[in-house]
């Protein structure tokens, strides 16, 4: 299934939203009465479900057909998300979805789309999908988006940061991406087939229009600069220089220069990078700074040496979001969470077909 979005894009301050005598209650026709506005909505469900431990309530709160994108794949339907959250409770019990930031936007017909940012810590007691037990107690980022109506979630793009969690467990990513490629070659799966259609779409340059405020352009011109060949100047156009920016592995930066560093060593890996920009949401924060949330793709070879070992050639697909703070006409903050071990996977699934 493509993970292309939905093309409407809104850029909608609460305030615009609100009745008239109601105070701070936003209008949210066909959600529930005690939902304040869509990020209570967003907060408040990812809450009981979690942290209440309601699970069922995912029957409640997700379409029947709902469709679950991630890089290792396509979930469909609320009873899978059930099962799926209990698996996950099975490895990590004390797993816990605290809210960071929901950037959102009103995408028109009484539809509303979350850009929810969530810091899981846990402890792992159970196997999971990345190993044995080990008992380690981790942190783990991740990015939320949900298109929302009439009380459910009825599509969702999901990005986590699992190679911090691989790497905070104690294991190689590498050694658990080629595991996970040799399982997808017994099983008659191909993670690099189940894409094709998802990298023609970003190589058909079909993107979204990021004209809607000059906080969205300046995160979409910073997007376009770091994946790009970085050039310093470039990225001192659109970054602060006491720019933070995070990225997969956990990965903390300071600066500019060490944005430039960093992507370098992507750009490297995959010479022919290609992105495409699917959705747009964009909220005040404090005053006349935005935060800014770009959900998109991309595609290239795996080239070139480094990062990802030797080249491979694979063709490789790339979900991921950003979340960008931006102030005084620069970003001041970024945060970017792929699967990056679903992106090894795919590397790893391209020398198996090589023998």
């Amino acid at each position: 299934m493509s993970t292309k979005p939905i093309t409407h894009v809104a850029t909608t301050d609460i305030t615009e939203m609100m009745k008239p005598g109601e105070g701070r209650r936003m209008d949210l026709p066909g959600f529930d009465a005690e939902f304040v506005d869509f990020p209570h909505y967003i907060v408040r469900i990812t809450e009981r479900i979690w942290h209440d431990r309601d699970v069922e309530k995912c029957l409640d709160w997700y379409a029947e057909d709902c469709a679950i994108h991630t890089m290792a794949g396509d979930i469909v339907g609320a009873q899978t998300v059930v099962q799926n959250t209990w698996a996950t409770l099975k490895a990590f019990p004390d797993r816990r979805l605290d809210a960071d930031n929901v950037i959102w936007s009103d995408e028109g017909d009484d539809a509303f789309y979350s850009s929810h940012l969530i810091t899981s810590k846990m402890t792992n007691e159970g196997p999971s999908e990345f190993g044995p037990v080990t008992g380690k107690q981790i942190r783990v980022q991740t990015i939320a988006e949900c298109l929302c109506k009439d009380n459910r979630v009825i599509e969702e793009w999901l990005v986590r940061d699992n190679l911090a969690a691989v790497q905070q467990l104690g294991f190689d990513p590498d050694r658990v991406a080629r595991e996970q490629a040799q399982a997808d070659k017994v099983n008659s799966f191909s993670l690099i087939d189940f894409h094709a259609a998802n990298r023609e779409a970003v190589l058909a340059g079909d993107s979204v229009s990021t004209d809607q405020s000059d906080a969205v352009g300046i995160a979409a011109n910073a997007l376009r600069a770091s994946f790009a060949t970085p050039d310093l100047d470039r990225l001192r156009d659109v970054y602060d220089f006491r720019v933070q920016a995070h990225y997969p592995g956990d990965v903390s930066l300071y600066g500019p220069d060490q944005v430039q560093s960093w992507c370098a060593g992507l750009r490297k890996a995959f010479p022919d990078l290609t992105v495409s920009i699917d959705h747009v949401a964009d909220i005040p924060y404090l005053g006349t700074a935005r935060d800014v949330s770009l959900r998109w793709a991309a595609t290239g070879t795996h080239g070139g040496a480094g990062r990802y070992g030797p080249p491979s050639n694979a063709p490789i697909y790339i979900l991921g979001v950003t979340h960008f703070r931006v102030m005084n006409g620069r970003v001041r903050e970024q945060i970017t969470i792929w699967d990056d071990i679903a992106l090894r996977r795919q590397i790893a699934s391209a020398r198996y077909q090589g023998g």
